[in-house]
């Protein structure tokens, strides 16, 4: 079909309409090998590609024009490429920008220019590993990484510094591990986080083990399932002491003990929520729905087939599932999952639900008893979520001699060796201090995390886990914080660590400096943010703050948190909160720096 050259003038609107439409045509005759006698009608899409598939034709039929990462997910699917990934190797050769999101789908990601070779996120449910993975790991990083590793907000594991001819061994040196890092990119189910005490903990409702490997090996024997709108992330609370951050995803399983006489089945369900996503300052959206703790792979599974069909596949910035809230109401969209499912789901109001066991924001850290009479579980400091490849053979010897053999990593960026028995415990502790590591930190060291940055991701403005430890280090001799404090630093939009969620965030940023257009590394500074039953968007404080004053700054804001709280044991959210950005700035600007 050939469509002639219009000498008309359109305005832009109808020139994107055109362009979209084109790209439509082309689009589908690629993908499905149109072409055949005029008259005859499109092919039915079918296998595991056909509701993407379907939902990239919505679009097309509409005029608008596909995001290029759906038009490279239809030219060629990620996981039908492996053969090109294996010649890149052996080329050495850097991915072209398609091949770059395709790869992701393996869990590569080419992080140039900020390095000249892939990052690779593993998958690990519940982020709990063994202690010989974790070896195996150190062992493989040596050989083909960097020699290190970084614990993430996912509870996760990132290598680093992998050259285009390493990265096929990689993976399948991966896959002799017991590990993969399928789908751990892109536009895919991420890493499924739980509860790090699963199993262990003396005041959980549940042990959400079984629940998030049962959801992690649905995802990834199910192609169907890849190459959504947009990134997705689901969680599994349990109310242990250890908070599992999951009213920050996509889908958020919270376990909380249903009573009697609300016309649903006595004791442990799981509350729903949808749509969290605090980069984009939501926290997920309660739905009144409860499901039982069996059911909850159906379900989350209903939930992503629907956002398949709704998501936005034009623009990256609205792709996702938030955006779907945004736009059907959360009603109507669990309306579309119960049609899915063929059922309605169970509804209870909020006085159906017993109180729920409180996090302890320290529990992550140090020595804590477990639920199992005279064990242990320890929890490891780690500075900013780094690990050598020697510190991690340590850590897999301590876990394999002294402890239960596992690995239990949090979305704090530090793991815990569970199983340690009472009598080993200093024993424990002194061995870990021997790597280089620490059981006890201040409530500064305690809370500070920080995302990857500029030294490792093209995105960051900042070097944020540098600037994160020179924050720890001036803060830590000059103010004494008596109650937990997190401290989050991250690198860009992403909001990889979550920085609007903390105490106090901070989003880097280039500040303009002098005349001209010089800028330097910075941030934005934010405070008052909280998760969990203190879920809120911290406000902003400072805005365009260089890098060089961010240490001086958390100081004078810690200091007039001290100097103006309203009572001793007044936290430092609660003060935040009494006070606009404007007033603790000039509080924090009245302190004097050491």
């Amino acid at each position: 079909m050939k469509i002639e050259t219009l000498s008309v003038d359109f305005s832009d609107e109808q020139k994107r309409y055109l362009e979209g439409l084109a790209a439509g045509l082309r689009v589908s005759q690629a993908g499905r090998g149109f072409g055949g006698a005029a008259g005859s009608s499109p092919a039915e899409p079918t296998g595991p590609e056909a509701a993407h598939i379907k939902a990239q034709d919505k679009v097309t039929a509409s005029g608008k024009k596909l995001a290029d990462q759906e038009r490279f997910k239809r030219e060629l699917h990620p996981f039908d490429a492996y053969e090109r990934l294996k010649e890149q190797a052996r080329k050495n050769a850097a991915p072209s920008p398609a091949d770059n999101f395709r790869w992701r789908y393996y869990g590569l990601f080419y992080v140039a220019p900020a390095q000249d070779s892939y990052m690779a996120r593993l998958r690990i449910p519940n982020g709990i590993m063994k202690h010989w993975q974790l070896s195996g790991l150190a062992d493989l990083a040596e050989q083909l990484c960097g020699p290190y590793s970084h614990v993430t907000t996912r509870a996760n594991l990132q290598l680093r510094e992998i050259p285009p001819k390493h990265s096929v061994a990689f993976l399948e040196g991966l896959s002799e591990l017991g590990l993969t890092a399928r789908g751990s990119g892109a536009d895919n189910i991420r890493n499924v986080t739980g509860t790090p005490t699963a199993g262990i903990d003396p005041q959980e409702l549940l042990d959400t083990r079984p629940y998030a490997r049962e959801w992690h090996y649905h995802i990834l024997n199910d192609r169907s399932l890849y190459g959504l709108p947009r990134k997705f992330n689901v969680a599994f609370d349990g109310a242990g002491k250890i908070a599992a951050l999951e009213d920050t995803n996509d889908i958020a399983f919270t376990a909380v003990e249903v009573k009697d006489g609300f016309g649903v089945e006595a004791g442990v369900w799981f509350k729903l929520g949808v749509g969290g996503i605090t980069g984009h300052k939501d926290f997920a959206k309660p739905t009144g729905i409860v499901v039982k703790p069996e059911d909850a792979t159906n379900v989350a599974d209903a939930i992503v087939r629907v956002f398949i069909e709704t998501g936005d596949r034009t623009n990256r910035l609205k792709a996702r599932l938030k955006y779907v809230l945004d736009s059907m109401g959360v009603d109507k969209f669990m309306e579309a999952v119960e049609a899915k499912l063929g059922r309605k789901l169970a509804r209870v109001p909020d006085e159906a639900l017993k109180p729920r066991p409180e996090a302890d924001r320290m529990a992550h850290i140090g020595v804590h008893k477990q639920k199992q009479d005279g064990l242990n579980w320890i929890g490891v400091v780690l500075p900013v979520g780094k690990l050598t490849c020697d510190q991690m053979r340590g850590l897999g010897k301590i876990s394999q001699d002294l402890g239960d053999g596992e690995i239990r990593l949090t979305v704090w960026q530090n793991l815990l060796i569970s199983g340690v028995r009472d009598e080993n415990v200093a024993l424990a502790s002194a061995a870990i201090t021997q790597l280089g590591l620490s059981v006890e930190a201040s409530q500064i060291r305690a809370g500070l995390i920080a995302c990857t940055g500029n030294a490792g991701c093209k995105f960051a403005a900042s070097n944020t886990k540098r600037h994160a430890a020179e924050i720890g280090d001036w803060c830590e001799s000059r103010v004494n914080i008596d109650t937990p404090l997190n401290i989050h630093l991250t690198g860009c939009h992403h909001s990889c660590a979550q920085h609007y969620i903390s105490d106090i965030g901070l989003i880097a940023a280039k500040v303009p400096v002098g005349e001209g257009d010089e800028t330097v590394e910075g941030y934005h500074l934010f405070a008052g943010g909280g998760f969990g039953p203190q879920a809120e968007i911290g406000q902003e404080v400072y805005h365009d703050l260089k890098a060089e004053d961010a240490p001086q700054t958390v100081e004078r804001l810690l200091k007039a948190y001290l100097a103006n709280r309203a009572s001793p044991d007044e936290p430092f959210l609660t003060f935040a909160r009494r006070h606009d950005g404007e007033t603790l700035r000039k509080l924090a600007d009245a302190q004097v720096s050491a």
